[in-house]
């Protein structure tokens, strides 16, 4: 440890700040995955403009939340799974690795129906073999990142991003909205339970738990364990940059999303599923933007369930201290999606309430992750301070207020 402590400290000392950017990014590609296009697109065809301050609310929440896990990686030289595992008992930590798993399951079904509706739009492929191309191709990216390191992993993941993001700004530069109209949706307000159904569906799809989980790994993975000084204090630094750009990047492609929705396809029939929103886009702004809008959705497929898969093995390493070879664990959350795509339930449909899941288990990551951020005898002098504390406390009450409401509204 010390050995690598050393390398980390010289690594942070020796290269220039963007040269350490990376992991964030990589955490980012959850914030842009299939579930959001869903949610996003649902929320502007249904609502138009209503649910803007969702977004800017969960992208806010979001950049707090992985700085936290970032930081307790390159702290503690941990993942958030390792840390739960090294304190929790053996039921406990397969009780919280059961329901992360569950996360991991409704993540991967947000993002291999999504591939494979991209697929169906571009190439006109059945639904469950786009599915299965979209795996075979998620865990090629795997193994690249397994063979060839974090770095790679981060470039390649990275290039996904910049595809995503001319896919889905492409209707936004044809057809910008009125400044106007945009600022209105930052009055936050609600409109029936359908509306507090896709803002806790975008919430999910934005503070993703298993990015919570991942991050403080990728971190980790990255840069090392640097010894408590000036490079820690630098690293940190330049973290905080790491998490600033990656989120508003993130942020940007979510709000353009939804933001088109609303205005081209609000009140247009279909026009809140993926695939009649293509339609819609077609239509509206013509083939070309159609076409990058499903060339963005397939890399936000492909990217984001590579992204998954990774951060699935390493929630099982540091809750069940086994290591799983990544075949059987891209077999083990592909089945619910393809059994998803088998069954023909309606896609989008199944992208929405799979975020709501997630949303769901935003709690169990959050909670020990912003107590053990906060223990000194843990963080020593990078603790959390406690304005920084309350806001994560606030953070996770806001998004339990919004599940309790959801749950009533429904059964109502």
């Amino acid at each position: 440890m010390e050995r690598v402590s050393v390398a980390a400290d010289t690594e942070v000392r020796l290269k220039p700040g963007w040269a350490l950017l990376g992991p964030a990014f990589v955490a980012a590609i959850a914030y842009v995955d299939p579930g959001n296009v869903a949610a996003n697109v649902s929320a502007g065809a249904k609502f138009g403009f209503l649910l803007v301050w969702v977004i800017v609310a969960a992208n806010v929440m979001a950049g707090l939340v992985q700085y936290l896990s970032a930081k307790l990686g390159l702290v503690t030289g941990r993942s958030l799974p390792e840390v739960i595992g090294a304190h929790s008992r053996r039921p406990v930590r397969i009780a919280y690795w059961l329901q992360a798993e569950l996360v991991a399951m409704a993540t991967d079904l947000a993002e291999v129906v999504g591939g494979a509706i991209a697929l169906n739009l571009i190439f006109g492929l059945p639904l469950l073999l786009g599915g299965l191309i979209t795996g075979v191709v998620s865990m090629a990216l795997l193994l690249i990142g397994d063979r060839r390191g974090p770095r790679v992993f981060e470039q390649v993941t990275s290039g996904l991003l910049i595809i995503i993001a001319i896919g889905f700004l492409a209707s936004l530069v044809v057809s910008p909205p009125e400044p106007v109209d945009v600022a209105a949706g930052l009055l936050p307000r609600f409109d029936g339970t359908e509306s507090v159904l896709l803002a806790t569906a975008i919430l999910g799809a934005t503070v993703m738990p298993h990015a919570v989980y991942l991050h403080s790994g990728l971190a980790r993975d990255r840069h090392g364990q640097p010894e408590p000084g000036a490079a820690r204090r630098r690293l940190l630094r330049v973290t905080r940059w790491d998490v600033g750009l990656a989120m508003l990047v993130a942020g940007t492609l979510n709000l353009a999303m939804l933001v088109v929705a609303a205005n081209n396809l609000r009140g247009l029939d279909g026009a809140g599923s993926i695939e009649g929103a293509h339609a819609a886009v077609g239509n509206t702004l013509g083939p070309t933007v159609a076409l990058f809008f499903a060339i963005g959705l397939l890399a936000s497929g492909l990217a984001s369930t590579s992204v998954g898969a990774y951060a699935g093995a390493m929630i099982m390493q540091g809750l069940l201290r086994v290591s799983v070879p990544l075949l059987w664990r891209r077999l083990i959350t592909l089945g619910p999606a393809l059994a998803i795509l088998a069954l023909r339930v309606e896609p989008t449909r199944a992208l929405v309430i799979s975020q709501v899941v997630l949303s769901f288990g935003i709690p169990f990551a959050l909670v020990p992750l912003i107590r053990v951020t906060g223990d000194q005898a843990l963080m020593g002098a990078d603790a959390n301070r406690p304005l920084t504390s309350a806001l994560g406390w606030a953070i996770t009450v806001v998004i339990g207020a919004l599940n309790v409401a959801l749950i009533y509204l429904t059964l109502r």
